[in-house]
């Protein structure tokens, strides 16, 4: 391993991670694209398998170019140990099935990411999990749902996609006081942002595919654990589900995470000069991003995470049809689903992302239907500013500069 914690911010994602290649001196991490290792000998294969001496066996079990990625991220986040996956989903669903089982109840963020809170309530529901997804920006709702079987508290911070701020000590505390596990979903952050394990979080996870990987070409995700205990017991359930990662999948991610400080950095700069436009401008009819004064999480923000991130919801003056014609309108800005790349997405979460959920959960967890997600990405701010006037103009609004 490296030395990347000793070092300053902007340096760490560079060199987090064991060293690129001690045989041939390559300095970019080889991508070991096969799907089995050869043996010295069956006693050497059978050594292996029993956990006896380490080497590699096959790719879903272990790959060097996988392990070279799960001990960059490990490192940034400060866990013990990290295993990757083939989607930000196979993390999230692996946690569950490996730390869950029948009879067990689990408190999340209510605007938690669409498909976390579908899996738990429309397919884990049937082995007899139970869950409960409240505001938990306000701990009181974590307590006041806690119940005799309840395992797990998973937070969602800041949120998707109503981008509203947990207290990650709070809920923690709230978690080990009553035996339950503290499980983190630190994708909108990255660990450039926040570091959940800084709080109490037990188990950290991340869609690798945005802002870790950061370029919008590779689906992937990742589970961390504080303790040896705990990566074992995912790790076991990991290997036997399958989910894991493709060796040029891994490579791929690796290389986007050396430019996340930068990426990062860039964004956030755009976020926050767009978020104090778009506050002023009037056809805007509320904002929800944590760096501005007026975001009920903005203290919050300050004490737990490095900086405000780079998304933004908003809603504007008039109807949906109003509010699909704005976003309709943009030109720089793309049209799609996730975030963290360099480049600016839209979209619309009622009806793509948290689709699946019912309209009376979407709402009361505050999807509503004027909700516009912006993922900020790394262009020229004077280009994102004037692709958002020109888009709110055809929206048929009064349009000032501001």
């Amino acid at each position: 391993m490296s030395n990347a914690d000793k070092l300053n911010p902007n340096s760490r994602p560079i060199h987090a991670g064991p060293d690129p290649d001690l045989v041939n001196g390559a300095v970019s991490v080889p991508i070991y694209q096969t799907s089995t290792f050869s043996f010295d000998s069956t006693d050497q294969g059978a050594n292996r398998f029993a956990g006896s001496e380490s080497g590699y066996i096959y790719t879903r079990l272990g790959n060097p170019t996988t392990r070279a990625l799960e001990q960059a991220v490990s490192e940034l986040e400060g866990g013990y140990d990290g295993l990757a996956t083939a989607t930000g989903m196979a993390a999230i669903s692996t946690t569950f099935l490996s730390l869950l089982k029948t009879g067990d109840h689990i408190i999340g963020t209510d605007s938690v990411y669409g498909p976390t809170r579908i899996l738990m309530e429309s397919h884990l529901d049937k082995f007899g999990i139970t869950s409960d997804w409240v505001a938990t920006e306000d701990l009181d709702n974590i307590r006041k749902a806690i119940r005799p079987n309840t395992k797990m508290i998973y937070i969602e911070t800041p949120a998707n996609p109503t981008i509203k701020i947990t207290d990650l000590e709070g809920a923690g505390r709230i978690a080990h006081e009553t035996g339950a596990l503290f499980v983190v979903d630190n994708t909108f952050s990255s660990p450039m942002l926040q570091n959940p394990f800084e709080f109490g979080a037990d188990v950290i996870v991340h869609s690798m595919t945005k802002y870790l990987n950061g370029h919008t070409d590779v689906v992937a995700g990742i589970i961390l654990a504080r303790e040896a205990d705990l990566y074992a017991r995912l790790k076991k359930s990991l290997l036997i589900l399958g989910g894991t990662m493709d060796p040029h999948q891994a490579w791929l991610v690796l290389r986007g995470l050396r430019t996340l400080a930068m990426r990062v950095r860039t964004a956030q700069e755009n976020a926050e000069r767009l978020a104090t436009w778009l506050q002023a401008h009037p056809a805007i009819q509320w904002i929800s991003y944590p760096g501005l004064q007026s975001h009920p999480g903005h203290e919050l923000m300050k004490k737990q995470m490095k900086g405000p991130g780079s998304m933004i919801s908003f809603g504007v003056k008039g109807d949906l049809e109003t509010a699909k014609t704005m976003i309709n309108s943009m030109k720089l800005a793309t049209l799609a689903v996730s975030l963290g790349g360099i480049e600016t997405l839209i979209e619309h979460p009622a009806s793509m992302t948290h689709a699946g959920m019912p309209k009376n959960e979407r709402e009361e967890a505050g999807i509503t239907d004027d909700l516009i997600r912006l993922a900020v990405g790394c262009e020229d701010f004077d280009d994102l500013k004037d692709d958002l006037e020109q888009a709110l103009a055809k929206a048929n609004f009064e349009v000032g500069v501001g």
